[in-house]
């Protein structure tokens, strides 16, 4: 598995697999053809069905139109192999014959990462970050966290340089902005929907409920805030994605406030988050063109649920029960955004994972930690069912609530 860097990624919204992917695609194409008289950038798939509504060719423009034209041809029927999120760039010269006028397929797999897909030419090779955690499943790492008598955050310490605390501050530090730019903002969102921001009107009335219910209201504001600062192209936190970015800031900006958690404390979630999040991306798929929504708002869930449990005290065991809980319970879950903008359902279901997740670790801190179903084992299960469900189910805009 590669550095939590590579998970959590600070950038602009609102899609991690329809924008930042192709934008830093495009931005590494243009850098191969400083002198292209044009490019054309054919997209495939469900990048093309909802790219319009993600900016994806905005995004893609950004990085090339500094350097030549750029003609993009949308291919939503043609679903290539090995990922729904397909991208061909060619690099156009004068003459035909020219060696330059180079063609390269590259795919975006979900949270800005990108693959040029098995047993291809790897022009990526040298902007491709190595493996450093040795231990890929759960299993094997709670197995190393008993044996050690240590935590997560301890088996990334282990494997991470020394300046990722600092890297996770900075992480910290933008959830947290984005979580109060959200609250301080009001108005539709941009698009066709003319969906209303709800975080500050969430705010607001959760100060009127005694504390059960004003606990519950205030992470539905945190969460809404970041969402929506994600729908309107503000910049957010990859938690594993774009289009979940705010269940896990939701939850430990509650949390910060709310028991006065120490920033130390909640480097220590992130990292154990992150663990988690790394499992799905390196054996499963985070991706909701590939598996649904389940890999998005799910594993955020998953993620959220852990760092929660961690914060308040729970063993690993009740740790990794607590996030498969998060993410058992988002299995089957489809991705079919409405006008294919990260809006509805999107928002709504980073608010409801959010309090999830702190149920979650409630039902895991009252237990032993024992349960019959492993993480693994659902991480497994998620990929078989994202894979399963129809292509019209997953980032489309083809089937589901997209077709209200």
């Amino acid at each position: 598995m590669k550095s939590l860097k590579e998970l959590y990624k600070i950038g602009k919204g609102p899609s991690s697999s329809h924008t930042m992917g192709p934008n830093k695609a495009a931005k590494f194409f243009a850098e191969r053809h400083p002198e292209a008289i044009g490019f054309e950038v054919t997209l495939y798939g469900s990048l093309a069905a909802t790219g319009k509504g993600h900016m994806t060719d905005v995004a893609i423009i950004e990085a090339l139109r500094p350097v030549a034209p750029v003609k993009i041809l949308w291919e939503p029927t043609i679903f290539l192999p090995f990922h729904p999120n397909g991208m061909k760039f060619k690099a156009l010269y004068a003459e035909a014959g020219d060696a330059r006028n180079e063609e390269w397929m590259v795919y975006s797999v979900g949270g800005g990462a990108l693959s040029e897909g098995e047993g291809a030419t790897s022009l990526l090779a040298s902007h491709t970050s190595a493996d450093i955690y040795p231990l890929t499943t759960l299993t094997d790492i709670l197995d190393w966290c008993n044996h050690h008598g240590r935590g997560y955050w301890e088996y990334v310490k282990e494997c991470e340089s020394s300046d990722i605390w600092d890297y996770l501050m900075e992480v910290w530090q933008a959830m947290q902005a984005a979580v109060e730019r959200g609250l301080d903002s009001e108005g539709a969102l941009p698009g066709p929907l003319n969906l209303p921001r709800k975080a500050t009107t969430y705010l607001v009335k959760a100060s009127g409920y005694k504390q059960s219910l004003q606990s519950r209201g205030l992470v539905y504001a945190y969460a809404l805030a970041v969402s929506e600062e994600n729908a309107s192209g503000g910049t957010i936190v990859t938690a594993p994605t774009c289009g979940s970015s705010g269940v896990l800031p939701g939850v430990l900006y509650h949390l910060s406030r709310g028991h006065q958690f120490s920033d130390t404390r909640i480097l220590h979630a992130l990292a154990t988050a992150g663990i988690f999040g790394n499992v799905v991306k390196q054996n499963a798929s985070i991706s909701g063109a590939d598996v649904g929504c389940q890999g998005e708002v799910g594993v955020a869930c998953a993620m959220a649920s852990a760092a929660a449990c961690q914060l308040f005290g729970g063993s690993p065991a009740q740790i990794e029960y607590a996030a498969e809980m998060g993410l058992e319970h988002h299995l089957g879950m489809t991705c079919d955004p409405m006008c294919g903008l990260v809006q509805i359902p999107c928002i709504e279901r980073n608010a409801f994972a959010a309090t999830r997740a702190l149920d979650s670790n409630l039902y895991a801190a009252f237990s032993d930690g024992k349960h019959r179903v492993s993480f693994d084992q659902v991480v497994r299960v998620m990929k078989q069912t994202g894979h399963d469900l129809p292509s019209l189910y997953k980032e489309t805009s083809e089937g589901g609530l997209a077709k209200i």
